[in-house]
Order: C-alpha cells, then sequence, then structure tokens
C-alpha cells in the first residue's frame, strides 16, 4: 500500500528467556495493522457498523485497502499518513507493557510464514517482547485495516479467516509457567483456545486480564461471554462504554455503573473505559473514578483501551493502589492517542512519563 512499515531489525532468541515473563498475551493469530487516515466517504462504502470491528474476507481486505490509497487524508505530523505495524488488542497492550514499562512480556500465538510474519517478529521483538512461544507456521498472517476518520475515530476490518492460527491443543503448562498474568481478548471465533488457555494458566496459578473486544463481538455472542465469566476464571474485565452498553443490555439510559457492578459480580477488578470521560473501577467495595488524559490532543483513538490495559496492569504487576492503577492507564491511554497507529512513539512515551510525574505517580525505572 505504499505504507510506513515499522520493521525494526532484532536477532531472534534460539531459547527462551532465563526468567519467564511477567506478563503473556493470548493472541492465537499474530496480526498486522494496516492503520490510515481515511475520508468519511470511504467508511460509508466499507460494509458493517462505522466506529466498530467487523471481520472480511482477503478479497475485501485489499479492496478496502486499494481504497485507502485514493482517499488518503493527510497527516498532522508530517509523517507517512499509512502506517504498518503488529497490532492486535493484545500485542498493543503488551507491547506497551515491555516498552513503555519495562515489564518482562511474551506473546503466546502463532504466524505465517510469510512477510508478514516477518513484520510482526521485528516490530515486537524491537519492543522486547519474548516471542518464543510465538510458533512459525506455513500460511498467511492476519491482517487488519484500521481506518481513521478526521475526528480521531477508528473502524476496523479485520481479516483473519485464512490465517493461520494455534490450536487449542498445542498449549504447553511450560508455555505459562513462572508468570503472573495471561491477557487474553474476547473472540468467539477463537473460544476454544481462549478457554484452554485459561484453564492451562489457572493450573500454573496465573491471573486472567479480559478484553471484551467490541460492541458487535458482545452483541452477537453474548451468551457465550456471560458463560466464560460465570466460570470464575476471569480475574480481570476491561469493556468501553459501547461494550459495556451491550453485556448489560441498556439502551439511551445506559449507566455505566450498572455495567462496572455486573462485571465485578464475575471479576476481582472490573474497568469501564468512558473515552473522554475517563474510566471507573470496582475491586471488591472500592470503586473510583479517574478522568481521561490528552483527550484534547486525540489523532488517533486506536490502541487508547488496550495502552489504557497496559498501565493499569503496570499498576497490578506494582501493587499500586486501584485509584493509581487507573491513572496509570489514563497516562498511557493517552499516550498513544497522540499519534497515528496503536504503537506509542517514543516523544510520547515521555510525554506519558512527564504527565505521570505531574499526576503524583512514579514513572516505571526502565533499564537502557
Amino acid at each position: 500500500m505504499g505504507a510506513e512499515a515499522e520493521q525494526q531489525q532484532q536477532p531472534g532468541r534460539a531459547g527462551r528467556a532465563a526468567d519467564p515473563p511477567a506478563v503473556l498475551g493470548l493472541q492465537v493469530s499474530a496480526l498486522i495493522d494496516h492503520v490510515a487516515h481515511v475520508d468519511w466517504s470511504l467508511l460509508d462504502r466499507v460494509p458493517g457498523d462505522r466506529g466498530g470491528s467487523q471481520q472480511v474476507s482477503f478479497e475485501e481486505l485489499n479492496h478496502i485497502l486499494y481504497e485507502v490509497n485514493a482517499l488518503i487524508l493527510p497527516s498532522s505530523d508530517g509523517l507517512s499518513p499509512v502506517r504498518t505495524m503488529a497490532g492486535g488488542s493484545v500485542a498493543n497492550t503488551i507491547r506497551g507493557l515491555s516498552a513503555g514499562f519495562g515489564i518482562s512480556t511474551g506473546i503466546i500465538g502463532a504466524r505465517g510464514d510469510d512477510d508478514q510474519g516477518v513484520l510482526f517478529v521485528n516490530n515486537m521483538s524491537f519492543s522486547g517482547v519474548d516471542l518464543t512461544r510465538l510458533r512459525a507456521k506455513k500460511g498467511h498472517t492476519a491482517q487488519c485495516a484500521c481506518l481513521v476518520d478526521a475526528s480521531g475515530n477508528r473502524t476496523m476490518r479485520p481479516c483473519l479467516s485464512s490465517a493461520v492460527k494455534l490450536q487449542a491443543n498445542e498449549f504447553t503448562r511450560e508455555d505459562f509457567q513462572g508468570s503472573k498474568w495471561l491477557v487474553v481478548r474476547y473472540a468467539q471465533q477463537n473460544l476454544g483456545q481462549i478457554v484452554e488457555a485459561i484453564r492451562v494458566a489457572k493450573q500454573e496459578g496465573l491471573s486472567v486480564s479480559l478484553d471484551l473486544a467490541s460492541f458487535e463481538m458482545v452483541r452477537d455472542y453474548r451468551s457465550q461471554l456471560i458463560a466464560l465469566l460465570e466460570t470464575g476464571n476471569i480475574d480481570l474485565c476491561f469493556a468501553n462504554e459501547d461494550e459495556a452498553r451491550e453485556i448489560i443490555g441498556e439502551g439511551l439510559t445506559f449507566d455505566p455503573e450498572e455495567a462496572l457492578a455486573f462485571l465485578s459480580k464475575y471479576c476481582k477488578w472490573a474497568v469501564v473505559t468512558l473515552a473522554s470521560k475517563g474510566c471507573l473501577a470496582k475491586h471488591g467495595k472500592q470503586v473510583v473514578q479517574v478522568p481521561a488524559i490528552g483527550e484534547s490532543n486525540a489523532v488517533d483513538a486506536t490502541g487508547a483501551g488496550d495502552l489504557f490495559a497496559s498501565g493499569f496492569l503496570y499498576g497490578l504487576v506494582k501493587g499500586l493502589p486501584l485509584e493509581e492503577c487507573c491513572k496509570v492507564g489514563a497516562c498511557s491511554g493517552g499516550s498513544v492517542i497522540r499519534a497515528l497507529g496503536g504503537e506509542v512513539r517514543p516523544e510520547n512515551w515521555q510525554w506519558m512519563y512527564k504527565q505521570m510525574h505531574a499526576g503524583g505517580l512514579v514513572p516505571p525505572e526502565l533499564k537502557n
């Protein structure tokens, strides 16, 4: 597509790190994001609801990317208006924890033996993510068109049907041993793998964080999601406002506190993010509300929830109080929306550290 490819080279590791990653991410299929600013007229021609996430075929993805070339909006930061990078909600969260917070992380999943798979490996390795649990398979790596309008809102069209993926019978206890958290994104098409990964992770003593993916996924597969929550194996759940509305089935009278209470029936920690209105979080009987940071400088909302999760999980790993976890999440979520795509640029990590310091939070100590 003439995109700016985020391909920084770093040699791969032959074996696993001496110490297991503190946080593991389950990404059944490695994914490459093609992120572009587009005109609203293109969004009107893309099937599905604007602002959501809906799967497309390989042919439909290629057609969308072809159309993008004709309708790209100029980039406000002077860089290429299209970025190509390792993507997916879990990858965004895991990469943020490693690159911005210095937390040891790893990915469990599969990637294809194509150029997109190599790009995924290079991009994630450069950010310090352990990929020794990422299996290479013959076939295609998943891709996603991330279409960002002039207001910074994004419409996602992933192509996953022909991509290689990790199967449920491929997990081993060694994949999870010694880690503290498993990060998972809800996806009906991968529910078998998700359930098995959580089962093995729980056997190894890990806590599990679940992101609800999209309002379409919650709306279309709500009963399966409730069944997953009812297992009691989800320790932390993140929902944005649209997802929270769908899970409790409310319309115009939606009350985010009601959604928070619903999720907290099943999870030790429940978080509802509210875009420019910040977030609500509950742990036990404690409920906190924290304002958003950086919304006035939003360029692209892609990855905002994923990077909020990075900051919140960092707080939990470090044993911070609930309100401070939310404040760190607000800082990291605010950092990614300052540029195109779900990967935080170095200058925006520096912006985040300044925001943390200004808010009375201690920035992470990063190794050079």
